[in-house]
């Protein structure tokens, strides 16, 4: 019985194959199989192996595949620096007030004339005070260091003497106390001296989220309301061969207009988030499907002005400038898991 070529070679590779079988697991076989092997089949073409699978060339409908791209968007993440500074800790209000009364105990050798001349205003001045206040300082409280008790100079828990607006009442009030005249003893008529500002605005005791004089101690940020209700930064399609920086200087312009001094900080993206559509959409214009946008944000700062909406281009509803936490109460969970480490906590 004569065997043909095709079947030598047949019978020479089921050889091959046993001879692995004695080295290579059977899980590892079938694996295998399944992964790289072809079936076998008789109509396999003159010298091919049936154990191999032949490419078939690409058909013509491969190449008119659309294209699945992302929109490139650019963000800007707007902000307003803090312009005070923060609240004291306990534990610091505490400690500034004991580094003041160490001072006064080290001021101790120092006679009253090294700061004010004999017989001078000054010094009629500063004699009558001292009785009152029994101390050189005039917002720590009722201290003095040369009395029995000078050693107790630390401070209790819960005492005012270390808020800081008590502080500021006992130095406004030292400072309006009439000043005595070296020669009669007369008292002249107390000035009117300039009280500090309050550290808390019209705009913080109305609510005013949109005003840029709210919440002075913290760092706040523009977020803008879509046509669809969402609120986010600004953010546009990058345009042409526009770089990041200079595309979200133009979506600064067009979405809250030109009535503010911005700066753009470096020409590098802090950031960037991914939005998926739940459905793929088709660009007629350029025969792409568009998976979702991919949005990459670039600081900057306001300076002055305000921003204005009247003539966005991008039918926003609204803005507000906000601060980290309150930004989460408004953006979606998924839009500030991408941007909340773009925040600073102050």
């Amino acid at each position: 019985m004569s065997v043909g070529s095709n079947g030598t070679k047949r019978i020479a590779a089921l050889l091959r194959y046993s001879k692995l079988e004695s080295s290579v697991c059977r899980s590892c076989l079938v694996r295998r199989n399944y992964a790289s092997a072809a079936a076998p089949t008789d109509a396999s073409p003159s010298g091919s192996s049936p154990f191999i699978a032949t490419p078939e060339p690409p058909s013509a409908s491969t190449s008119a595949d659309l294209k699945s791209i992302y929109t490139i968007n650019a963000g800007v993440v707007l902000s307003r620096p803090p312009q005070i500074t923060r609240d004291l800790t306990p534990f610091e209000k505490a400690y500034y007030f004991y580094q003041r009364r160490l001072n006064e105990r080290l001021a101790l050798p120092f006679t009253r004339y090294f700061y004010f001349k004999r017989g001078t205003p000054a010094d009629e001045d500063w004699k009558r005070k001292y009785k009152h206040r029994q101390t050189a300082s005039r917002d720590i409280g009722k201290y003095s260091a040369y009395s029995k008790e000078a050693w107790n100079d630390e401070l209790l828990v819960g005492a005012v003497e270390s808020e800081p607006e008590h502080q500021i009442e006992m130095l406004i009030r030292d400072s309006e106390a009439p000043i005595a005249t070296s020669q009669e003893g007369a008292k002249k008529e107390k000035d009117d001296t300039l009280r500090p500002h309050p550290r808390s605005t019209e705009a913080d005791n109305t609510g005013d989220q949109r005003s840029l004089s709210r919440l002075l101690q913290r760092t706040l940020y523009l977020l803008v309301q879509s046509n669809e209700g969402y609120w986010k930064f600004p953010s546009s399609p990058v345009e042409g061969r526009e770089s990041l920086r200079i595309a979200a200087e133009r979506t600064l312009s067009q979405t809250a207009g030109v009535n503010m001094n911005t700066w753009m900080v470096g020409h590098h993206p802090i950031g960037h988030h991914v939005y998926n559509f739940r459905k793929p959409r088709h660009d007629t214009t350029q025969n792409n499907q568009l998976l979702g946008e991919k949005i990459f944000f670039m600081k900057g700062r306001i300076m002055a002005g305000q921003a204005d909406l009247m003539a966005n281009k991008q039918d926003l509803g609204d803005f507000k400038w906000l601060v980290k936490e309150e930004i989460e109460q408004y953006v979606l969970p998924q839009y500030f898991s991408m941007i909340k480490n773009m925040l600073p906590e102050r």
